[in-house]
């Protein structure tokens, strides 16, 4: 790589980075516990979302010491919203092992923080060069976008093969008295600038030496293959209404502690094509649809409202029994090829019958729980369970 070539990107990209940086809450500081919330917060959520996210969790949790102590339930309703869970229980769990293997403090090298849970190479890069000054990449897929542009790169991004590459290519690239503001630079100029489609390249600052805009191939870069579709699962959903001591109460029940949403909260539900929940004789309980997309599979959802007297007619056996483990074995009965279950929370009979006053949001032994119109927002759930609750309650008054 040509050195004159290298010396000019980073240059004219740091001098365009301190005149034109976004102003963000986490731009005003180096702490390095600051720097790390901001990075795992901005994996896979927009900027203008973590904003608010970002300013509570510090309010809530100032320190990788309170981090570490915080009760699991405060925890993740500090994070509802965001989704991805996993995050901030890996953000724990390293919390717990800085504050025992490293005194507190953030570790400044990149062997011992990539040790931490949740850290992969671009939080560690992130934190080592805007909290520590380090000559560090961190190459996400704004980075890779401007390189490949940049030096005519024909890698499929997608591989970790091509992170790699880019990685080496940039330890000969950031400068060492400005590896912050190079790398922070590159972060903004694929956000605003060299965007994924319609690149802006009359405003780059670095269009001048930029081989794929010479070449008139920006268009065309990075290379990238496409991810694999997530797989549909149609679902029911269950809205229990409580009877006698619970009138007013509706059920929700807590996921498993490992897997896809580990220990959230949720409406009860099961992996059930649409056209068996007709042959189960739902249809007269309907009251919505709704769907949520994971990485991996996309839930269908058709939500039922039923009371908790009618509950063993409608689901074809008790409660507590509701498909949880690894099958959901209704799909079966109907005819139907059913698929893995990608762990719903299975509740407990003792859990089910136990007196109302005892099921609590914060009750970290609880597998199920009774919630009112005034309390269900204390329980940390997945956002589409917020949806269906939020137009629940509205549609019935105060």
């Amino acid at each position: 790589m040509d050195a004159f070539k290298k010396q000019w990107f980073a240059e004219q990209l740091v001098r365009w980075y301190r005149a034109n940086q976004r102003d963000l809450p986490w731009r005003r500081t180096k702490d390095p516990y600051h720097i790390w919330v901001s990075e795992i917060m901005l994996q896979q959520t927009r900027v203008d979302t973590v904003i608010p996210y970002y300013q509570r969790f510090l309010e809530k949790f100032p320190s990788i010491a309170a981090l570490a102590e915080a009760p699991e339930a405060e925890l993740l309703k500090a994070w509802e919203g965001l989704g991805y869970y996993s995050r901030v229980r890996n953000m724990q769990i390293a919390a717990r092992t800085i504050q025992e293997a490293y005194g507190g403090k953030m570790p400044k090298t990149r062997e011992e923080i990539s040790k931490l849970r949740g850290i992969g190479p671009y939080t560690a890069g992130a934190i080592l060069s805007i909290a520590f000054g380090l000559p560090e990449p961190a190459v996400d897929g704004n980075v890779l976008r401007v390189m490949s542009r940049f030096f005519l790169l024909y890698d499929d991004i997608a591989k970790a093969s091509t992170r790699v590459k880019v990685e080496q290519m940039l330890y000969g690239i950031i400068p060492e008295d400005a590896a912050g503001e190079f790398n922070q630079g590159m972060m903004d100029l694929g956000a605003t600038i060299c965007t994924p489609r319609s690149p802006n390249c009359t405003a780059c600052p670095i269009a001048g030496h930029c081989a794929a805009n010479l070449a008139g191939a920006a268009e065309e870069l990075p290379v990238k293959s496409k991810a694999k579709k997530p797989r549909p699962e149609e679902r029911a959903v269950y809205i229990i209404e409580g009877t006698g001591k619970r009138q007013g109460k509706i059920m929700l029940r807590r996921r498993p502690s490992e897997g896809l949403l580990a220990r959230m909260w949720e409406l009860p539900h099961e992996l059930l094509p649409f056209e068996a929940q007709e042959q189960f004789g739902l249809s007269e309980r309907f009251y919505m649809e709704a769907e949520h997309i994971f990485s991996h599979i996309r839930w269908k959802l058709r939500v039922y409202v039923c009371g908790e007297d009618e509950i063993e007619e409608l689901l074809g056996k008790p409660l507590e029994q509701l498909p949880g483990g690894e099958q959901d074995d209704r799909s079966q009965q109907a005819g139907t090829a059913a698929a893995a279950e990608a762990g719903a929370a299975a509740e407990a009979a003792a859990a089910y019958d136990a007196d109302p006053s005892d099921g609590s949001p914060a009750d970290e032994e609880a597998s199920v729980i009774w919630v009112s119109r005034e309390t269900w927002r204390e329980a940390a759930l997945p956002n589409v369970f917020i949806r269906i609750l939020e137009r629940y309650y509205s549609e019935r008054g105060e």
